[in-house]
């Protein structure tokens, strides 16, 4: 079952989508990985050459933890509301403001809407800008790379800031004193 949407021949002027496609059919994500079937609902109201489609997306992804690196599971449910015109009519400017109207536009070439682009496109923009696997996640401890979530480690920090150096020189010479 196909994911392209043909605008010519869509014929009524509000359709249901209610469909539910396997992970491999949405490719792979650098940032996420697809562990179960996606449910797509969606209204699609057709004027002219307008589309809306509004609707949710239901599945769940696969994160790296930016701190330990541990893959987790988040679930996703990700409203959408979004107004598709035929790319003839996309501003041509090279730069101009975005109004609040625009973010939920988008453009359709040669009469044809890709529901997977939909679809990849709302899950990108489910995603946390930094995924976390639990809030409290403690990371990698720098020097041996232990993971300090399962467990500690041995090293002692030998790091220190070259910035707070001459507040160090401070507290020797008032030691000193």
């Amino acid at each position: 079952m196909t994911m392209l949407l043909d605008v010519a021949k869509i014929r009524e002027s509000h359709l249901r989508i209610d469909r539910t496609d396997e992970p491999s059919v949405f490719g792979t994500d650098e940032d996420y990985r697809i562990l179960e079937p996606v449910h797509l609902v969606a209204d699609l109201r057709k004027d002219h050459e307008k589309v809306r489609i509004a609707g949710r997306v239901d599945t769940t992804l696969e994160l790296e933890c930016s701190r330990c690196l541990e893959g987790f599971r988040v679930a996703v449910h990700a409203p959408f509301d979004l107004l598709f015109l035929p790319a003839a009519s996309e501003p041509a400017l090279p730069e101009q403001e975005i109004e609040d109207d625009d973010l939920g536009t988008s453009y359709y070439r040669d009469g044809v809407i890709d529901l997977a682009d939909v679809v990849r496109e709302q899950l990108s923009l489910s995603l946390p800008m930094k995924p976390l696997c639990q809030e409290g996640c403690r990371g990698l401890c720098p020097e041996c790379g232990t993971n300090l979530n399962s467990g500690a480690c041995d090293c002692a920090p030998r790091w220190e800031d070259p910035r707070l150096a001459p507040l160090k020189a401070l507290t020797r010479t008032n030691d000193d004193a």
